[in-house]
């Protein structure tokens, strides 16, 4: 009988994940709780981020420039609210605005263990999260992650391909010894195109199932 080959399995060095709905609970979930705290119309908040955030949005709008630290977070709160409206007539509270709405965005435990596994079999773990202000838990970031870039900080944003291959050169791999999770298709689509294994965050357990379809297992 002749030599069976088998396919080499790709070696990864270094896992990113994405921040909002990867390490913490889905975004509709938090999203829609505040929503509902505050009275907000549902469609007319819909409306506005399917305008600044779909990929037909204009480069220069509220979020983009959020995201890249052009604007305060004081100043895209004044914008947001100004559009917002609630079904009950009531005035909207700019002052604080993010900060409420991101208030359910706790930790997902089944994530954040997933992550501590990684960092423990001496995986590389970064965080490359598009900042909507600077609300992010500092020990827990100081405790999963080798990395950490904040689009922010930076001056640039997902999915532009230069921030992925800013976080790649900050880890120090090349872009085929790297996955990156992300529940935005469209930053998904980004990593692969600059050479990167990615994949949609869903939950804990699909990620881990992507994850052991190269090698890895957690």
């Amino acid at each position: 009988m002749g030599d069976t080959t088998f396919p080499e399995q790709p070696v990864v060095d270094a896992l990113v994940f994405d921040w909002g709905g990867v390490l913490t609970v889905s975004v509709p979930e938090f999203v829609g709780a505040w929503l509902h705290a505050e009275a907000i119309d549902r469609e007319v908040y819909h409306r506005i981020m399917r305008e600044w955030m779909s990929r037909e949005a204009r480069p220069d709008n509220p979020v983009h420039q959020l995201e890249t630290g052009e604007l305060t977070v004081a100043e895209f709160e004044r914008l947001l609210a100004a559009e917002l409206i609630t079904t009950s007539g009531a005035r909207i509270d700019e002052n604080g605005l993010l900060k409420r709405m991101f208030g359910g965005a706790s930790p997902d435990p089944a994530m954040v263990e997933l992550v501590r596994k990684a960092r423990a079999c001496g995986l590389h773990t970064a965080l490359l999260s598009n900042s909507w202000g600077e609300g992010y838990p500092k020990d827990l970031l100081i405790e999963l992650f080798d990395t950490v870039v904040i689009s922010g900080r930076v001056g640039l944003r997902k999915p532009d391909e230069r921030i992925y291959r800013h976080t790649l050169e900050q880890i120090g791999v090349s872009a085929a010894r790297a996955v990156f999770f992300d529940d935005a298709p469209v930053n998904v689509d980004a990593a692969q195109a600059v050479g990167m294994h990615a994949f949609r965050h869903t939950g804990a357990e699909s990620t881990r199932a992507h994850l052991a379809t190269l090698g890895v297992t957690l």
